[in-house]
């Protein structure tokens, strides 16, 4: 035991870049997403026809592609046409994608879910529409959507590991190389399993106390 923390203390640096590289990628995808998400399920459920099948066509195919063929794809796909992007930009993009993509359908559900008269009972009292939306569906709408929107933020830390076949140096490529020199691989497997439990522990209890928060109001 000694000897593995010995380890750990002569790798923390390694291990902490890669720790970090985890969390900047994770939030970074989590936050565009969820932005590039709202946008794309406001327009599929309120868009004229064209966007609204545009949307559809969008979510579709994003959320039946594997992350890692869609980390690939964002990373060498741009290379085609001349464009080189960076390991970690390619990797936040393909992440966001995928994001946007899950998000903008758990919000299409909640909007459809809402009662039709909540919407003619905000107009009966002369809200426009951008104020019905803000005041009266968003609001609902959120709340409904907060339990998954949770489990896709846990989902992405868990895909953010899949970065490390472009080279972004996140948490388990740098817990791979720290194996490389010490090949205590089991300890160091572990303790790479630890830390990310420890991620999605922690977002997990934001989000429920996010949620105890929401209801009371």
């Amino acid at each position: 035991m000694s000897s593995f923390l010995n380890e750990v203390w002569i790798a923390r640096y390694p291990l902490l870049s890669g720790l970090m590289q985890t969390i900047g990628s994770s939030v970074a995808s989590i936050v565009l997403g969820t932005l590039l998400g709202t946008v794309v399920g406001l327009l599929i459920v309120y868009g004229p026809l064209a966007v609204r099948w545009i949307c559809r066509i969008y979510i579709d195919i994003l959320r039946g592609t594997p992350v890692l063929v869609l980390i690939l794809t964002t990373f060498y796909m741009p290379a085609v046409i001349g464009l080189k992007l960076g390991t970690f930009f390619a990797g936040i993009i393909a992440l966001t994608l995928f994001c946007g993509a899950h998000v903008a359908e758990i919000l299409r559900g909640a909007l459809q879910s809402i009662p039709r008269g909540q919407t003619e009972g905000a107009r009966s009292i002369g809200l426009t529409f951008p104020q019905t939306l803000a005041y009266v569906l968003l609001p609902q709408a959120m709340r409904s959507i907060l339990p998954t929107w949770i489990n896709t933020g846990v989902e992405l830390v868990k895909a953010s590991t899949l970065l490390s076949v472009i080279g972004v140096g996140e948490l388990l490529l740098k817990t791979q190389e720290v194996i490389s020199r010490n090949f205590m691989s089991m300890q160091f497997y572990l303790f790479a399993g630890a830390v990310y439990f420890v991620l999605n522990f922690g977002i997990e209890r934001l989000g429920k106390a996010i949620e105890r928060r929401v209801a009371f109001r």
